[in-house]
């Protein structure tokens, strides 16, 4: 993922639709819900306005025609006069109502909001899974994390509260003017250039909003990630005494975050101060034309008091239309960034591959490797390497080493040439059957949380304690487990911060032989582990040689001599390759790394033998 804080583009709020399927109905009852509290609010105030006008005072009853008859008829107006706890009463029970509705539309609503979330963050970490080892590489773990949390969360808030108010305001807006009306045409007029101004206020604040808010997600993406990394790599800042710059770094961004937060919720502090005295001034201009309306007798103290409650009533949802185009720019911004996940294409293709029968036959046939900036890596390897032989790779840093395994578990494919699998393309194959015959042990292994028997275990489901066992006495760690105060149910750790670095090696090693699978590779995952402990390794290994082709990369040539193949590389090329003998029969780079290998282990054992002075 390169450069996502310049390619993320808010997105359509319409497409969330597609995640709440199953969920529709449920949200259009909460609209209904919205629908029948908002006229259930406007009973209250017309309740109102008869006991004052017709109860308490002489006007008639000002109701449609069959409502009033009802009133006049049954509930004679002497009765509500000496009884008004009557007109209490019904208020008492229709606000009830309401806020029964409201109960509804809140659940409904949550529940609707809560399941498209649930659904928005597995298909994110379902997505994120098949996507592209190169995707991964490049991508920054918490801007990835930012994505699949706080921005999910944001589109889930905008869903249970704001767009319910979408329906609240449009209900309010589409009954409350008829009845505004109804009453005073001229008062009516007075009161809607305000909705238009904070309308258009509202419009243009969601623009300012929607860029405060794209700038400050990025930067909270960008903190996490500085946090991430220096939580997970806490040994190497305790290792180098970097504490010091690592909380630099870390107050830089966070100084980052907190100015541009402060800049959003500048935003809002001006919008909604500036929208409160908008709605203050027109209240008091309501109240003082009213009072001149009411003076003229063109108004009752009740029609005031409707007039009042309606417009308060109004001018809220309208007020809040700001706080709705807000976090629908927060959330078209965040719902943007999780569709750039979506929409990159995953490495699978629709059509699944081959699934032929591995044996273990490897042949490299004038095989070329670039990148996608196009810079080649690998340039016309050729080898063949037949079941249960040994291949040992052999090369300076950069040389390709790395890049030439990883084309057989199909982590990136080659440019051109060919790789047959026992006969079989390797690109006709489905990468997940190719994968699950390859083992491959890399040099910086990634431990889990868990236990050690877990952590060996986890690439074969169904094994037992003895296939546990028998890996981990294979990969020389079973001693120094079983010497651990809890043997195997011991916890390495987030990432197995708890064992040494050749622990970590030798348990990611167990990982990989407890699969069984034809083809491994061992990504120079040799380097933690002493001479002894290399020695016992590559003993298992020579014993299930007849079941598997073992690929080995290392810099230690002792490591490589007894393989049955070695290869030596420079530059993305093979310049050597055969056995030790023969390689050691010619001048060449590997003789002389032989050579320098050799006579620094001499040079370090006169050391320890000498006698001290």
């Amino acid at each position: 993922m390169k450069n996502t804080d310049q390619t993320s583009k808010p997105a359509k709020l319409s497409s969330v639709w597609k995640y709440m399927y199953g969920y529709k109905l449920t949200y259009a009852g909460a609209i209904l819900a919205v629908a029948v509290a908002t006229m259930a609010a406007y009973v209250v105030p017309l309740v109102v306005r008869l006991t004052i006008d017709s109860v308490l005072g002489d006007r008639p009853v000002d109701l449609p025609p069959a409502i009033a008859e009802w009133v006049t008829n049954r509930v004679t107006v002497a009765y509500l006069a000496t009884n008004l706890w009557v007109p209490g009463l019904f208020i008492i029970a229709v606000t009830i109502a309401g806020g029964v509705f409201q109960y509804f539309q809140r659940k409904w609503s949550a529940v609707a909001s809560e399941r498209t979330a649930q659904r928005i963050r597995e298909e994110l970490y379902d997505h994120l899974q098949h996507l592209s080892y190169d995707y991964h590489v490049k991508a920054e773990t918490g801007d990835l994390i930012q994505r699949s949390t706080s921005d999910v969360d944001t589109v889930r808030r905008f869903l249970a509260v704001q767009l319910v108010e979408v329906g609240r305001a449009g209900i309010l807006l589409a009954t409350a003017y008829p009845l505004l009306f109804s009453l005073h045409v001229p008062l009516a007029l007075m009161s809607l250039p305000i909705v238009v101004v904070i309308f258009l206020f509202s419009a243009v604040f969601f623009r300012r909003v929607q860029r405060a808010f794209k700038l400050s997600d990025e930067s909270e993406g960008r903190l996490s990630t500085v946090l991430q990394e220096n939580l997970t790599g806490v040994r190497v800042v305790r290792a180098f005494a970097r504490q010091r710059f690592e909380e630099e770094k870390f107050a830089e961004r966070n100084t980052e975050f907190r100015t541009l937060s402060r800049k959003l919720i500048g935003v809002f502090a001006v919008y909604w101060g500036t929208s409160d005295f908008l709605a203050m001034s027109h209240m008091l201009m309501i109240l003082l034309a009213g009072t001149w309306f009411g003076i003229q007798g063109e108004l009752s103290i009740g029609d005031i008091v409707v007039f009042l409650a309606i417009e308060a009533m109004l001018l809220w949802p309208v007020r809040q239309l700001g706080r709705i185009l807000a976090d629908m720019g927060k959330a078209t911004v965040s719902l943007g960034r999780i569709e750039e996940i979506l929409d990159t294409p995953t490495e699978y293709s629709p059509q699944p591959g081959l699934r032929p029968e591995i044996s273990g036959r490897v042949e490299f046939r004038d095989v070329h490797f670039a990148y996608d900036d196009g810079r080649e890596i690998l340039t016309g390897i050729s080898f063949a390497a037949e079941p249960g032989t040994t291949v040992a790779i052999l090369g300076p840093t950069g040389s390709g080493k790395s890049s030439l395994v990883h084309l057989l578990s199909r982590l990136y494919d080659y440019t051109a040439g060919s790789i047959m699998i026992d006969g079989v393309e390797l690109k006709e194959i489905d990468k997940k059957w190719i994968r699950s015959h390859v083992g491959l042990v890399l040099q910086e292994p990634f431990l889990y949380a868990k236990t050690l028997k877990e952590n060996i275990g986890l690439a074969r489901a169904n094994g037992g304690e003895t296939e546990v066992f028998g890996a981990a006495r294979d990969a020389a760690i079973h001693n120094d487990i079983e010497g651990f105060e809890r043997g195997y149910e011991t916890l390495v750790g987030e990432r197995g911060v708890t064992l040494s670095g050749g622990q970590k090696q030798r348990v990611a090693i167990a990982r990989a032989l407890i699969t069984g699978n034809p083809i491994l590779i061992f990504d120079d995952s040799l380097s933690a582990v002493d001479t002894e402990t290399d020695v016992a390794i590559r003993r298992a290994l020579a014993r299930r040689a007849r079941h598997a082709t073992t690929f080995i990369i290392s810099h230690r040539v002792t490591t490589l001599a007894s393989a049955d193949l070695i290869l030596v590389l420079d530059d993305g090329k093979i310049v050597e390759s055969g056995t030790h003998e023969e390689l050691m029969g010619r001048e060449g780079l590997y003789r002389r790394v032989w050579g320098i290998q050799n006579s620094l282990e001499d040079e370090m054992q006169k050391e320890m033998t000498r006698e001290p002075v």
